[in-house]
């Protein structure tokens, strides 16, 4: 606000001096010229009438500099002690030839029982700056006049004793940037202190009109200054207050900076209705009278409405601007928080999410001074995700600096994160879900919703028992499904699988993988009364995809599925395993299953048995296998088909300490039903039903009727068939209504 309090000052106490020397000079100068024409008229003039004077010029100087000049058409003296002046000008041009100021009126009149001085109506004053005065002092018109301010007041009491002047009429003001007005002003000469009493006014011009008022300005030298209290500034649809502020001004009266102290608070109307309150605004203004830069400090806080409100906290905010007063820049430090709130309607609320943000320092970065671009964290930063009304998640990321992004609308789009990104999600009564990588990108919604975030280098993901690692990872809330890819893997209550793409559901706690699949389950207990799986050894599968369920603990692999313990193996296309029974449900889908079992002799001997069907079905504490479906059980020498097997096998704790530790599930008992051959190399027995007992090596075929055919018995059938596949030996039994029968060929 180029307002010249200094020239005022000088004015007001220039004009002490004059007035007293002038009416000094004047008076013995007349006396001393006049003495005789005075007796000698002394009729023909009014009798308070003491001297006059028509046409005088009054000057002062100081080492050769003059400091002011006084010229006036008329100069009357009373004989009570008075005085006046009329058509007065007044020009100061101050100690230093700086100054060019200029100061007139029609009436002035003197009091010279109190040194008063007082205006007779209107003053005018123009305050111009000489530059050129400081190098080249004269009293002539300068040559180049800048930014002159001019005045306007009337009934203007100076007390030529004091220096001090003041007036209770309005004061009216006008400069290259501004106009303004006052009701009363006071000038204490002492300590050079121009005070305007109330109802202050300036109506600011330029490329963005505004208006201030304030309840009283004080205008001092040094400082040169302006200070306003209780300011208030309005600008189409902003309005801004303080209780005070002060206006520094250049030495050519334009305003340099404002400092605005107490309750600083800005307003914002329209659409999207703001407000900004701040202990303290610095603000520096350019030589062009455009805002550069704004500092704000002690408790910065932004209100923002709107579709999408939210919340900005700072101990520290510094603004830069460029163009026509556009915002380009803001730096806040000091505990920074930036919260986003959700929509003020009420169908948005039940699902929106708060976002807020909080770093050391952030710099926000404006595009075209309209909207938000982008806006940068400096150090450790948290980022923290509030849970809807519907939502009991709450979720804080982590990471040495973020990078904020944000849509043409002013709304966040994306948020990166580098390096040590960090996302912890805590659900009340739930293990804290913590998730790590080198670096985060944050994708949100057109309406400010958290959408996804993709983690990458070294990712790391902690749920309760469930880890798990990979080189990327990304995560969708609203299916609340995490996806690895980059040689991850995951480990789960003693379960390891890894894959190609692994996928995790962070609501049910499913998993789901696909491409080389492979998993291992370690920290198993050996269990004494199983069988195939009853090894405390590890269990490992293999197959093209796998689903998993968190309880109960059961996974199901499809593709070429391979479930092995040792010598142990399942084979099929999908395998269902359940690690806490430690059971298996291996389906072929029209493909045969096949599994490798032992049996063993007399003399310890082991043979393998292979059984493949459509379908097993095996529990480890009952150690039994299940096949149906085209079953087909292969041993070293004898081939067994029917429509359903069961494999009984030997517990552990029936077995040898050497086949415990390494050897397959060896066989204790068959039992196979529905069309049942047994084919031997020599001999061929059907039945309906067989039970077979591996350490007899002993087969027991009824139902059908059964009947065994070899080439060298020929055909023997019976009620209950046993025979030995050792020595060869049969058992027929019969009954009185059904007898047994011997077909015996005859070599011809």
């Amino acid at each position: 606000m180029p307002f010249e309090t200094r020239i005022l000052r000088r004015w007001l106490a220039f004009a002490v001096v004059v007035l007293g020397v002038a009416i000094a000079g004047v008076y013995v100068h007349i006396r001393r010229q006049t003495q005789d024409v005075l007796h000698e008229v002394p009729g023909k003039m009014e009798l308070d009438i003491q001297q006059t004077a028509e046409g005088f010029r009054v000057s002062k100087s100081d080492h050769g500099r003059t400091l002011f000049t006084i010229t006036a058409s008329k100069a009357v003296q009373f004989k009570q002690g008075g005085a006046e002046l009329h058509d007065v000008n007044i020009l100061l041009y101050g100690r230093d030839s700086s100054r060019y100021d200029h100061i007139y009126g029609n009436d002035f009149e003197l009091d010279a029982r109190t040194g008063d001085v007082t205006a007779k109506g209107e003053v005018l004053i123009d305050l111009e700056a000489n530059p050129k005065g400081l190098v080249n002092p004269d009293q002539s018109i300068p040559t180049e006049l800048k930014n002159p301010i001019h005045l306007l007041t009337r009934d203007l009491v100076f007390n030529q004793r004091t220096g001090d002047a003041f007036t209770r009429a309005r004061v009216e003001f006008e400069m290259p940037q501004a106009k303004g007005s006052a009701r009363g002003a006071y000038y204490a000469a002492k300590d050079n202190v121009l005070t305007l009493d109330a109802r202050v006014q300036l109506v600011l011009s330029g490329a963005s009109p505004a208006t201030v008022t304030a309840a009283r300005a004080v205008f001092t030298k040094n400082p040169h200054q302006i200070v306003l209290d209780r300011p208030q500034l309005t600008q189409r649809a902003e309005q801004v207050q303080s209780e005070k502020a002060a206006l520094f001004l250049r030495d050519n009266n334009t305003v340099e900076r404002i400092l605005a102290t107490g309750d600083v608070q800005l307003e914002t109307v329209g659409s999207s209705p703001a407000h900004l309150r701040a202990e303290q605004a610095d603000l520096l203004i350019g030589d062009k009278s455009l805002l550069e830069s704004a500092v704000l400090t002690g408790k910065v806080e932004l209100h923002a409405e709107g579709p999408r409100p939210f919340l900005a906290t700072a101990g520290r905010v510094t603004l830069d601007f460029s163009g026509r007063n556009q915002l380009r820049r803001a730096h806040a430090a000091e505990n920074v928080k930036l919260i986003e709130r959700p929509p003020t309607s009420t169908a948005a609320q039940r699902e929106a999410q708060t976002v807020a943000v909080s770093a050391l320092a952030m710099d926000f970065f404006v595009a075209g001074g309209r909207h938000l671009e982008r806006a940068l964290t400096n150090g450790a930063a948290e980022i923290t995700i509030l849970p809807a009304p519907s939502s009991p998640q709450r979720t804080v990321i982590t990471a040495g600096e973020f990078e904020a992004k944000f849509d043409a609308s002013g709304r966040l789009s994306t948020v990166h994160g580098a390096p040590g990104a960090r996302i912890v999600s805590t659900t009340p009564g739930q293990p804290d879900r913590v998730s790590t990588s080198q670096a985060l990108q944050a994708a949100f919604t057109p309406h400010g919703e958290f959408d996804s975030v993709l983690q990458q280098g070294n990712v790391a993901y902690s749920d309760g028992e469930l880890q798990a690692w990979a080189e990327r990872a990304r995560y969708t809330p609203a299916d609340q499904m995490l996806v690895l890819t980059g040689s991850p893997r995951i480990t789960d209550q003693g379960m390891t699988t890894t894959a190609r793409i692994l996928r995790m559901n962070r609501a049910t706690g499913d998993a789901f993988a696909e491409g080389d699949v492979k998993s291992t389950y370690s920290d198993l207990r050996e269990q004494p009364n199983g069988a195939l799986l009853a090894s405390a050894s590890p269990i490992h599968v293999t197959a093209s995809r796998m689903t998993a369920g968190r309880t109960p603990s059961v996974a199901i692999y499809t593709g070429d599925a391979r479930l092995w313990q040792n010598d142990n193996v399942v084979e099929a296309p999908t395998i269902r395993f359940d690690h806490d029974r430690r059971s298996v449900v291996a389906d072929g889908n029209g493909q045969p299953v096949s599994t490798v079992l032992v049996q063993v002799d007399k003399q310890g001997n082991a043979t393998p048995v292979s059984i493949t069907a459509t379908r097993l079905t095996y529990t480890d504490d009952e150690h039994r296998a299940h096949f149906e479906g085209d079953v087909l059980a292969r041993g070293a020498d004898v081939n067994m088909t029917a429509k359903m097997i069961d494999a009984f096998l030997l517990p552990r704790n029936q077995l040898s300490r050497k086949q415990a530790l390494s050897g397959p599930g060896q066989l204790d008992h068959i039992v196979a039903e529905g069309d049942v051959v047994v084919q031997s190399p020599t001999r061929r027995a059907t039945g309906e039903k067989l039970v077979y007992t591996a350490s007899a090596d002993k087969f027991v075929l009824t139902g059908g009727p059964p009947s065994i055919f070899d080439a060298e018995h020929g055909k023997i059938t019976g009620v209950s068939l046993t025979f030995y596949n050792r020595d060869d030996r049969v058992l027929v039994e019969g009954r009185e209504t059904s007898p047994a029968v011997t077909q015996t060929r005859v070599a011809r």
